[in-house]
C-alpha cells in the first residue's frame, strides 16, 4: 500500500504541542536566507573565538537536528524513533580535522557508534565521512594522483596507508557487529579517493551479505553512469553493491569552485535533470536488486512515492531488506513516519557530538533548507496543518 505523506497525525505523533510550536518557529527562521547567512557568520565568529553560545543553540537548532553530545545522550532519540518503527543511524558529526591524533579519535568514536548498534534492532546502519578519518588535503591529493599515487611523497603515502587502515577498521567492525555501514559522499574533488576506498571495501566484504554502502550524489551529471559501471564491475568480480542514493549537499560550493577555476561544473544544469537521474538510479537499483541493496536518502516526496510504486509494481515487499529509505533527524517526518507505518524500512540520521563540533553540520542543514526549492515551505505547511488538526480535535 502506498503511504499518504499528507497524514500529519501519523507524521508528528512523536511531537508534543510545545515541540511542534518550536519546529514551526525553527523552519520559519531557516526559511529566511538573510537570517541564515547572518547566523552562519555569527556562528563562525563564535566558534573561532570559543564563545559560549551553547545556551542559544542547544535548546533550539541543535536539539531539533541532533541527538545529543554523546551516544548516551542520543538514547532518548533512538528510543523515540524506534517506538514509531524508524531505525537510527548514529552519525558522529565532527569533521575537518588534520592531525593524526584527531583522525584516530574520530575513528574510535565511530567504532563506539558501531558497537552501540551491535545486537540492537533499533539501529539501521552505521556511517562515517572519510574526511573525518583523513585530511581533506590528502584526499584531494590522492584523488588527483590516482591509484598509482603518482607524485605523493613517502610521508603522504604513509599517511594514506593509515587512512586505508582506519577505513578497513570501521568496515571490519561493522561486519563483525552484524550491521551495515554507509560511507558518505563528499565534494567532487575528494570523491575519486573516497570511491576507491569504498569500492575496495565492497569488493572485500560484500560477498553473500552486503555490509558496505557507498554513496552516489545524483546532482552530479556523471554519477548515474558511475552507478551503472559499478554494478557491471560488481557482477563481473562477484561482489554485491551497497549504495545510498542522494541528490547532494554541496551544490553551491561545487559551482563556485568550478567557476573560480574556469572548469566545467560537475553539477547538473537544472533540478529537473537531477530529479530525472535520481529516479533513474532508484529504478536501476530496483531492477538489479539481485546484485544491489540500496537506500533512497531523500526528502523529495515525489521520488519516494515513485519508488514505493515501483516496488509494488515489481512485487517487492515493503519490508524487503534490499530497499531502505532515509531522512535526516528533524526533517521530512511526514515521509519517514508514514513510510514506517506502512512497513517500509526507514532510518533517520541522528547526528551527535560536541556542540561546537556540530556547527558546520547545523549550518549545512540550514543552508539546505534555504537552497532547496520548496523544502522549508513544505515543512512549514505540514507542521501548521498538524497544529490546526490538533486545535480542531480539541475544539
Amino acid at each position: 500500500m502506498i503511504p499518504d505523506f499528507s497524514n500529519t497525525q501519523q507524521a508528528y505523533s512523536h511531537l508534543s504541542d510545545g515541540e511542534l510550536r518550536k519546529a514551526v518557529w525553527l523552519f520559519r527562521l531557516v526559511g529566511r536566507a538573510s537570517w541564515v547567512r547572518a547566523g552562519k557568520g555569527l556562528l563562525a565568529v563564535a566558534r573561532a573565538m570559543h564563545l559560549p553560545v551553547g545556551w542559544a543553540i542547544k535548546p533550539t537548532i541543535y536539539a531539533h537536528f541532533c541527538g545529543g553530545e554523546t551516544i548516551e545522550e542520543a538514547e532518548q532519540t533512538v528510543e523515540k524513533l524506534a517506538s514509531r518503527g524508524v531505525k537510527t543511524i548514529l552519525d558522529y558529526s565532527a569533521e575537518g580535522k588534520d592531525a593524526e591524533g584527531d583522525l584516530d579519535a574520530a575513528r574510535d568514536e565511530v567504532l563506539a557508534a558501531i558497537r552501540a548498534a551491535q545486537g540492537d534492532a533499533r539501529h539501521g546502519f552505521s556511517v562515517f565521512k572519510v574526511s573525518g578519518v583523513a585530511s581533506t588535503r590528502l584526499l584531494e591529493q590522492v584523488s588527483l594522483a590516482g591509484e598509482a599515487l603518482n607524485g605523493l611523497t613517502a610521508e603522504e603515502r604513509a599517511a594514506w596507508s593509515r587512512v586505508q587502515q582506519r577505513v578497513t577498521d570501521l568496515c571490519d567492525a561493522a561486519a563483525s557487529a552484524g550491521t551495515r555501514i554507509f560511507i558518505d559522499a563528499e565534494e567532487s574533488w575528494l570523491q575519486p579517493a573516497i570511491d576507491g576506498l569504498a569500492e575496495a571495501q565492497m569488493a572485500r566484504l560484500n560477498r553473500g551479505r552486503i555490509v558496505v554502502f557507498t554513496t552516489v550524489q545524483l546532482y552530479r551529471h556523471d554519477r548515474l553512469e558511475y552507478l551503472r559501471t559499478l554494478t557491471h564491475q560488481a557482477i563481473a568480480e562477484g561482489f554485491q553493491v551497497g549504495v545510498k542514493l542522494v541528490r547532494g549537499a554541496y551544490m553551491e560550493k561545487e559551482r563556485a569552485r568550478a567557476a573560480a577555476a574556469g572548469l566545467p561544473s560537475p553539477i547538473q544544469p537544472d533540478k529537473a535533470s537531477t530529479d530525472r537521474d535520481y529516479d533513474a538510479a532508484c529504478a536501476w537499483c530496483l531492477q538489479h536488486r539481485d546484485h544491489i541493496a540500496f537506500c533512497a536518502g531523500s526528502h523529495n516526496e515525489e521520488s519516494q512515492l515513485r519508488l514505493c510504486a515501483g516496488m509494488e509494481e515489481a512485487g517487492v515487499a515493503a519490508g524487503d531488506e534490499r530497499v531502505w529509505f532515509a531522512q535526516l533527524l528533524g526533517m521530512s517526518d511526514p515521509i519517514s513516519f508514514n513510510l514506517a507505518a506502512h512497513g517500509y524500512n526507514v532510518a533517520k540520521y541522528v547526528p551527535y557530538g560536541p556542540m561546537h563540533e556540530a556547527i558546520p553540520y547545523l549550518i549545512r542543514r540550514a543552508e539546505e533548507n534555504t537552497s532547496v526549492a520548496g523544502q522549508t515551505s513544505r515543512e512549514l505547511d505540514r507542521l501548521r496543518h498538524e497544529q490546526r488538526r490538533r486545535a480542531q480535535a480539541r475544539a
